[in-house]
């Protein structure tokens, strides 16, 4: 078997479309896969230019980027950042790769293209874009479906709530002791109703309400946040350590509510012994990361992941009072940074709060 004849084995036994063509860019080599993928034959394509593979609009300007690459022959990818497509003997189009290689046999000067079909890829591309459009489409409904519920909920609620509450003023020595108790259920239900209506606005804000990222005194935030817990960590004896923080790309309102609501979490799940809280903050590779540590309760690592969700509760609310949706909206305003945030934990060792934001977000130095 002379060369020629192993290089027309080796092109015809790929696996993808091979054509060779000479520097007039005449087609003097195909392969099975081209025959399959244009729908000519090899003896329609041999001797014609390369432009019958090419879209109609596109064919007078290709023998332009023919001597364009072969004023500079190197291995590469044919029209790199742009979408390509290749026209088939019935005239539809279809989205390829094409890969140039050049070749030198004898003197003379070819050209070796593979080409893949990129039709599924597209198809799959296609169909994740839109539905990633579709998620984003959804959520941000949800998110306007939530703020309207909970928005347009609180007037009926706070009518149930005041006519109760009257109800049990005036009435309440002409009631039966059965009747007084029922009036009770209806005041406690309502004002937990409230309170989980508020803490749904709170959640939906998140996105619907969120501020511009500005440069962000992370330490400072974390100042205002102890601040405004004064009389919780005074009540807990708690002793706080806030390690120098740094400034950041930021909702500087957000942040501090992350702090606040992590530092809160730490004081309700403190144990018997004096409670230790630590804010810090170390810089990686690619995000700063920040950690709250308390030597609490701590929390199986089992619960991981369900204490981030809202309105979920590890524990009943005669024990721990709350709604359960303060680690839902630290984990939706870390998410809304580009952040993550989990917990290192241990039954009766205390919790570490980590989260991270990116080092893209980090404010300039001046």
């Amino acid at each position: 078997m002379d060369r020629d004849e192993k290089l027309r084995v080796i092109i015809d036994a790929a696996p993808c479309g091979m054509v060779m063509v000479n520097d007039q860019g005449v087609i003097v080599l195909v392969n099975a896969q081209v025959e399959k993928l244009f729908g000519y034959s090899r003896e329609q394509l041999l001797g014609q230019t390369i432009e019958i593979l090419v879209p109609t609009p596109l064919r007078s300007d290709h023998p332009k980027h023919r001597a364009d690459f072969l004023a500079n022959p190197k291995a590469r990818a044919m029209g790199a950042g742009r979408d390509l497509y290749g026209q088939r003997k019935d005239g539809t189009a279809i989205p390829v790769e094409i890969g140039l290689s050049p070749l030198v046999m004898d003197g003379e000067r070819y050209v070796v293209a593979s080409v893949v079909d990129i039709t599924q890829r597209k198809f799959a591309e296609s169909t994740l874009q839109e539905n990633l459009l579709e998620l984003q489409r959804s959520n941000a409904d949800l998110e306007q479906f939530a703020y309207v519920c909970s928005h347009d909920l609180q007037e009926p609620l706070r009518v149930i709530s005041n006519y109760t509450q009257l109800l049990a003023k005036r009435y309440h020595d002409q009631l039966d002791d059965d009747a007084n108790e029922f009036v009770e259920y209806i005041v406690d239900a309502t004002k937990r109703m409230q309170e989980l209506i508020n803490d749904l606005l709170l959640y939906s804000r998140v996105q619907t309400k969120g501020q511009a990222f500005r440069n962000t005194d992370c330490h400072e935030r974390a100042q205002t946040a102890i601040s405004n817990l004064t009389l919780a960590i005074e009540e807990s004896g708690a002793n706080i350590s806030l390690e120098p923080l740094p400034t950041i790309l930021a909702d500087g309102s957000q942040m501090l509510q992350v702090f606040q609501n992590l530092i809160s979490n730490a004081i309700k799940f403190r144990a018997e012994r004096p409670l230790q809280i630590q804010l810090s903050a170390t810089k990686a590779e690619n995000a700063w990361l920040f950690s709250v540590t308390d030597n609490g309760l701590g929390i199986d690592m089992k619960y991981a992941d369900r204490i981030f969700i809202i309105f979920q509760r590890l524990h009943n609310r005669e024990q721990y009072p709350g709604s359960g949706i303060g680690l839902a909206i630290c984990k939706k305003i870390v998410e809304r940074h580009g952040g993550k945030i989990w917990i290192e934990s241990q039954p009766g060792e205390g919790t570490t709060f980590n989260f991270t934001i990116p080092c893209s977000q980090e404010a300039p130095t001046t």
